[in-house]
């Protein structure tokens, strides 16, 4: 059954009781990596294998995203700034234990790539706050390997140039 969280505003990633942040460089321009993370909702699973489905609601304002395991979240978009930031909170969810949660996405030109970084941030009870700080490596791992994946998705494989050596 969802429940209704603690409506947080953006300030809330940075001030949050549990704050987990990861960063990852990828050779994809920062327009590629916003486009697909903030504009092409649909495409989220195909990267990122812990969502099973992300959906926009209410014209874009919003997104309902389902996780493996059968956790849903309905989701109101605090920043969407192209190419720079995108930020939402989640309003319900049937996940237990957390009372508030906001994500963070932002994105830096690095070089001819994107650095790229990812707060999520809680609350909850105490037990709820210790089991996040301990999922944390986990956490990172998922991101990691997402943020591989995306990667891979938005600068394919180049063939050899001709007349280079095989």
């Amino acid at each position: 059954m969802a429940r209704r969280l603690t409506p947080v505003e953006l300030d809330f990633t940075a001030s949050a009781p549990v704050r987990l942040a990861f960063t990852a460089a990828l050779a994809a321009p920062p327009p590629a990596v916003y486009r697909s993370i903030a504009v092409e909702t649909g495409s989220l699973p195909s990267w990122f294998t812990a969502v099973t489905s992300a959906v926009p609601t209410g014209d874009g304002a919003g997104r309902t995203v389902r996780l493996r395991g059968g956790i849903v979240f309905e989701e109101t978009i605090l920043a969407a700034e192209p190419d720079v930031r995108y930020a939402y909170r989640v309003d319900s969810a049937n996940a237990p234990g957390v009372t508030a949660l906001a994500e963070e996405w932002t994105l830096s030109p690095d070089g001819r790539g994107t650095r790229l970084r990812w707060t999520m941030a809680a609350d909850g009870p105490a037990a709820f706050r210790f089991a996040m700080r301990l999922a944390g490596p986990g956490v990172g791992m998922s991101f990691r390997d997402a943020t591989r994946r995306l990667d891979r998705r938005l600068t394919p494989a180049r063939p050899p140039s001709p007349g280079s050596v095989r």
